[in-house]
C-alpha cells in the first residue's frame, strides 16, 4: 500500500469531486493517476498560499483537504461510460443551479476518437495532461474537509507536500500511522465535513483563472522531488 500526497493550489470541488457518495479524482494529477492502485491512499494537502475567489489567499498549509483510499480504478474511457449508466450526476451541466452538477469530473466523452472535451471546469489547454493521467481513481472510503481541512499531527507533518510534485517513496515510514490517524478521527468514510474553499464561479474568470494555473502545476508531476513543508 502507498501513500501519494501532493498541495492542492486550488480546492474547488472539481479534482478531486467529492460529492454523489463518490470521491473521484478524473482530472488534474496524471501521473498518480497512472501510478496509484487499488488499496493505496491518495491525501491532498492545503497550499501556503491557498486561493480564494476574491483574489486573496488563505494559509492551508499542514492541514489535510481530503484523503481517499482507491476503491476502483479504471480508465477514463470506461469511466465515461461509468458515469453515463451510473453515476450521471458526475457529468458535468454547465449552467445547472446545482454548483455539484457545474463541477461533474466526466469531462471527456469517448465516443469520439480522439474523444472531445464537454464544457465544464476545464478547458482546452488542460487537454494533454488530463488525458495523460489515462485513468479515473474513485473511493468510497473517504474524507473530504474543504474549507474546514485538519491539521495534521507534528509526526505526520512531513508528509504535507507544499510544492509541484507528489510524494510517494518518502511517505513510505508514514503510511500506518496516517491510516490510524484518518480513520480515528471520528467521521464516517464519506463524509463531507466542509465545503471547497474556492467558488469557481464567484466570478466569470475563475474557472478559467483555475484551469490554466492546474495545467501548469500538472506539468512539473515529479515524484518524490524535494521535501517540503
Amino acid at each position: 500500500m502507498d501513500l501519494f500526497s501532493y498541495c492542492i493550489p486550488y480546492d474547488d470541488g472539481a479534482a478531486p469531486n467529492p460529492y454523489w457518495g463518490v470521491c473521484t479524482l478524473v482530472i488534474c494529477k496524471p501521473a498518480v493517476r497512472r501510478k496509484a492502485k487499488k488499496g493505496d491512499w491518495i491525501v491532498g494537502t492545503g497550499a501556503k498560499y491557498a486561493r480564494l475567489a476574491n483574489g486573496v489567499s488563505k494559509d492551508m498549509s499542514g492541514r489535510v483537504v481530503y484523503a481517499m483510499k482507491v476503491t476502483d480504478k479504471m480508465t477514463m474511457r470506461d469511466y465515461d461510460a461509468f458515469t453515463q449508466a451510473k453515476l450521471r450526476e458526475k457529468v458535468p451541466v454547465r449552467r445547472s443551479k446545482d454548483t455539484r452538477r457545474r463541477l461533474g469530473d466526466a469531462i471527456y466523452e469517448f465516443s469520439t476518437t480522439p474523444p472531445t472535451q464537454r464544457q465544464g471546469v476545464h478547458d482546452t489547454g488542460n487537454i494533454r495532461t488530463d488525458l495523460g493521467g489515462n485513468h479515473a481513481l474513485l473511493s468510497t472510503h473517504f474524507y473530504y474537509f474543504g474549507d474546514q481541512a485538519v491539521s495534521l499531527p507534528r509526526h505526520l507533518r512531513p508528509i504535507a507536500q507544499n510544492r509541484q510534485g507528489h510524494r510517494r517513496g518518502l511517505n513510505a515510514p508514514f503510511v500506518a500511522d496516517f491510516v490510524a490517524w484518518i480513520d480515528g478521527l471520528g467521521p464516517k468514510p464519506g463524509t463531507l465535513a466542509g465545503t471547497p474553499l474556492l467558488d469557481l464561479y464567484a466570478n466569470d474568470t475563475a474557472s478559467r483563472w483555475c484551469a490554466s494555473g492546474r495545467a501548469e502545476d500538472d506539468e512539473d508531476e515529479r515524484e518524490d522531488p524535494e521535501p517540503g513543508c
